[in-house]
């Protein structure tokens, strides 16, 4: 695991350059392919700096969660808690938007499945084209933004309590507006998802697998929805 001893300004030299890759490279978008061969362009980039820098800080992607779980048991219970922990948070914040001191953007949602993956409606064929990519960037998602994220912000923050609560805060932060780039409806949404995904992680053995299921799961729920 990383190490208590590892200078925090390295792990601040890491993120800054994480973050503005994660984001500057979205400016990069090549209109003669498909927005989900565009998304795993630029979450496959992200994964080469975030790799980049693990191997600079001695640490691998099974050191941050991607290995066996413990328990089969655990790993299943942990993917149904959150699967149902996820729509019952955004229930609880559908309710409650409206009494947010602040206002939101609207989002077309219609729309923006159209335009993101084509015309979805009763075509099955599109559906299995797109989902294998779909998935692969449902786990590069949780390595990302929870395994790489959650640490680097930990260890910035000198690896106390507080210091997971605010890595667990700032990922969800950083999750939700990569989505939208806006404080809209979206945006929060997503950022609860990355808020229960991020808990998930740090709560239970920060195993990967059943955040990067639950992931998956949500996304195909997602996709057969709009078909």
């Amino acid at each position: 695991m990383i190490t208590k001893t590892t200078n925090q300004k390295g792990f601040l030299f890491d993120l800054i350059i994480y973050i503005a890759v994660m984001f500057l490279i979205r400016e990069i978008y090549f209109p003669k392919v498909s927005f989900i061969v565009n998304g795993l362009f630029w979450s496959l980039s992200a994964l080469l700096i975030a790799t980049w820098r693990m191997k600079v800080r001695n640490v691998t992607w099974k050191d941050l969660g991607l290995r066996k779980p413990k328990s089969i048991k655990t790993m299943v219970f942990v993917t149904i808690g959150i699967l149902i922990a996820i729509p019952l948070t955004i229930m609880l914040f559908q309710m409650t938007k409206d009494y947010l001191p602040f206002s939101l953007e609207p989002k077309n949602y219609s729309e923006n499945s159209v335009s993101k993956f084509g015309e979805l409606k009763e075509n099955w064929l599109l559906f299995f084209a797109i989902m294998p990519a779909i998935l692969l960037e449902s786990m590069l998602e949780e390595l990302l933004d929870r395994a790489f994220l959650i640490n680097w912000f930990e260890n910035l923050f000198s690896k106390t309590t507080v210091a997971t609560i605010l890595a667990v805060v700032l990922q969800a932060v950083i999750f939700g507006f990569r989505h939208s780039n806006d404080l809209s409806e979206r945006s929060i949404r997503v950022g609860l998802i990355g808020l229960i995904m991020g808990i998930a992680y740090v709560k239970f053995g920060r195993n990967l697998w059943p955040i990067i299921i639950a992931h998956c799961l949500l996304n195909t729920m997602s996709m057969v929805d709009r078909v």
